[in-house]
């Protein structure tokens, strides 16, 4: 839903008459009995909270005294772990967080088409005091830079991260129709000089209402996505949590790019509405919007378009010039031909790098990249640009705190774990979900899960 999208328009009959168009805008809890068993290790420290199997997971909620203990306990009982790994797991320890850990059954694993291992999500939501995602312990097996995607859930709501510089992808821009079969390579240059421009920040790709989308890559969200996302937990007390039915909810997509050189966790914080990347919207120069902008709701999105110009007769004195919608009769009544859909830009990990050059592809400049329409390409970057770092927010719609120094991760005030196949005070409510995670706040605590 939150993807970057690829549209195709063509320009409307100048001659046509016009009308005006109205304006477009259970999951089962698994638990763990109520009486934690005793350590594992009395020695090393380690309890286990609680365990169950779901799907191909074989999973264990564990707290733990020292993070040397957890380290070896997880060693003895066959996880893979990377050498070094106790300095990165000490904060958390010190701070009381419980650990999600999981071994998968080889035999229940299923394969997708090019021979990928297609793990299923995993969800669990616990109580903290602030809303963040731990991501310094996936430095231990990193071997270089790495992308991360969050998208959050939010009553009315857009987040950003509150300790690193905040910036949002340049949207609303005409690419040439060879774009068509690369957009994912194009994409990936965009956001590669995105990063390369604001070194260290965390780009916004989309933030707007959750239940609505224009245009759509796919079925918009309803109640049932919602919960099977966390909604279900949102509300209620601690002890018993129960589902949020609004419509309201804003999704946010954050997209950060990080190395072994990052120092705290990503720590988000509420942020005004922002607008950008809609087709109806003009700049007052006759042109569409550029960029991000303060609004009233949130409705902002990475979108490129490629356009094809009306060709046949124009035979009126005042021909309407640049209506742009689906083909026309005489086009989509040829044969073979198929309307072309939204296209989502999706699999970006496994995007070519340097096939497309962006400012031979781009009908117009972006200044904020430094990129010439028509100008001659300069060699891409050899490499992914640094993690995220402290910075001004060049480009953000609004501006970021300095980054705090590190700092252990909040503690987390109770916990269960869940599984899935894909407060009272609602109005501060948030899911948080990245490659399957979650969280929310309630009051002053955050409801987080991933």
């Amino acid at each position: 839903m939150g993807a970057p999208r690829l549209v195709e328009y063509w320009e409307q009959d100048p001659c046509a008459p016009r009308y005006r168009d109205e304006d477009k805008r259970v999951i089962d809890t698994l638990r763990a009995p109520g009486a934690a068993p005793p350590p594992m290790s009395a020695g090393l420290g380690v309890t286990i909270e609680a365990k169950f199997t779901v799907g191909e997971y074989q999973v264990l909620i564990l707290s733990a005294k020292d993070s040397t203990g957890l380290g070896t306990w997880l060693t003895q009982q066959k996880y893979r772990i990377p050498e070094g790994v106790e300095p990165l797991l000490r904060p958390y320890v010190e701070s009381g967080s419980k650990f999600f850990v999981a071994k998968v059954d080889p035999t229940k694993v299923t394969f997708d088409r090019d021979g990928r291992a297609a793990l299923s999500p995993l969800r669990f939501h616990y109580d903290s005091e602030e809303l963040a995602l731990p991501i310094r312990l996936g430095l231990a097996s990193s071997s270089g830079m790495q992308d991360l995607i969050v998208n959050i859930l939010a009553p009315h709501q857009r987040y950003e991260v509150s300790n690193y510089q905040n910036v949002t992808i340049p949207t609303n821009i005409d690419v040439g129709e060879a774009v068509k079969g690369k957009f994912g390579a194009f994409y990936a240059a965009l956001f590669d000089r995105t990063i390369e421009k604001n070194p260290g920040a965390v780009v916004t790709e989309y933030a707007w209402q959750a239940a609505t989308c224009d245009p759509c890559p796919g079925p918009a969200l309803n109640q049932r996505d919602f919960a099977a996302l966390g909604a279900d937990v949102l509300t209620g007390p601690e002890d018993k949590p129960a589902a949020y039915t609004g419509y309201d909810l804003v999704l946010t997509r954050l997209h950060a790019r990080y190395g072994k050189t990052l120092t705290d966790d990503l720590r988000f914080r509420e942020a005004q509405p922002i607008a950008g990347g809609r087709e109806f919207v003009q700049n007052g120069q006759g042109g569409l919007e550029e960029g991000a902008q303060p609004a009233a709701q949130n409705n902002f999105q990475g979108r490129y378009a490629i356009r094809h110009p009306w060709t046949g007769p124009i035979r009126c004195e005042h021909p309407a010039r640049k209506v742009w919608g689906g083909p026309p009769a005489e086009i989509a009544q040829q044969a073979g031909f198929q309307v072309p859909g939204v296209q989502p830009a999706v699999g970006l990990a496994f995007a070519p790098r340097g096939e497309v050059q962006l400012s031979r592809v781009v009908l117009r400049d972006i200044p904020e990249l430094g990129i010439v329409a028509g100008a001659a390409a300069t060699a891409p970057a050899a490499g992914p640009a640094a993690g995220p770092a402290a910075g001004p927010a060049a480009g953000s719609a609004t501006a970021p705190s300095a980054a705090p120094a590190a700092r252990p991760a909040g503690k987390a005030r109770s916990g269960c774990g869940c599984a899935t196949s894909g407060g009272a005070d609602v109005t501060g409510g948030a899911l948080l979900l990245g490659f399957g995670l979650i969280a929310c706040r309630r009051r002053q605590r955050r409801r987080a899960g991933v």
